[in-house]
């Protein structure tokens, strides 16, 4: 398997969707392959070469460089191998991939891995709206796989999310880990108003303190204890550094909810 370096030439006049564009599908091909292999632009196609100027080198991975801010559906059902973006992306970036691995140095739009089932995804700055979340109409959002975020999320990070590990280095928007199925969700900074708006199970980890958040009415104090579980649960966070290195020394507040939904949900804030 060989990889491909694609270069941006100039930002599109309209939006471009990658969805197909991943490490697999380009192995095999050659050059002139690539550079014809057809991309949505618009409401019309249009080939990939008209976009990148692109190029073969040794490792297996898909590399981008430029600013992909109006290119959509990076690394969308990635299925295994690597891409890394040198720049931003734009919206549905890791949707729904599987396996594999995604990088992106810059930040992400709307929709950062909505329904991800699997892999490994890293934003090095922010995320807008509605990542780790649900696509519209469906009931799932983030099924699996991790998915950190080096800078601030914004609002409804974790929409009914359902199995997986999202962490936020940074600040999240109002309506944090909202609707709440399963998963755990770690915040290194503050969250803004209505964090586990309908949680109904899984765990949102604050690494700040109680200052990081103002704990609806809705969430009762947990009188039992969870050492072990904790333990269990730090160990895992700290190896992502920053805020959650320290984790495990530090004794933590549990509160349960959403009573509103008869959730069983827990918000962990470390002290």
């Amino acid at each position: 398997m060989s990889g491909w370096q694609l270069t941006l030439k100039a930002s599109p006049a309209l939006r471009v969707d990658l969805r197909g564009v991943t490490p697999a599908a380009l192995a095999d091909l050659a050059l002139a392959e690539v550079e014809r292999w057809p991309v949505g632009y618009g409401n019309a196609w249009a080939p990939l070469a008209e976009f990148f100027k692109l190029a073969p080198h040794d490792s297996d991975a898909l590399i981008f460089d430029g600013d992909l801010s109006r290119f959509d559906r990076v690394g969308w059902q990635l299925a295994g191998g690597r891409i890394h973006v040198h720049g931003n992306v734009g919206h549905h970036a890791g949707g729904c991939m599987s396996a594999g691995e995604l990088l992106v140095d810059g930040r992400a739009g709307l929709l950062a891995a909505c329904e991800m089932a699997g892999g490994s995804f890293t934003v090095q700055g922010d995320v807008d709206d509605f990542a780790a979340s649900t696509l519209p109409g469906s009931m799932d959002g983030m099924r699996g796989g991790t998915f950190v975020v080096k800078g601030n999320a914004g609002a409804r990070f974790g929409d009914r999310m359902r199995r997986g590990s999202a962490i936020v280095h940074g600040d999240a928007g109002d309506f944090l880990a909202s609707r709440l199925v399963a998963g755990t969700i770690a915040v290194g900074g503050r969250a803004g108003a209505h964090a586990g708006w309908g949680m109904r199970r899984g765990s949102v980890v604050f690494a700040t303190g109680p200052a990081a958040l103002d704990v609806a009415a809705t969430f009762v104090p947990a009188l039992a204890a969870a050492d072990v579980f904790w333990q269990l649960l730090a160990r895992d966070l700290a190896r992502h550094g920053g805020p959650f290195a320290t984790l495990g020394t530090r004794r933590i507040e549990r509160h349960l909810g959403d009573l509103a939904v008869d959730g069983r949900g827990e918000i962990i804030i470390a002290r």
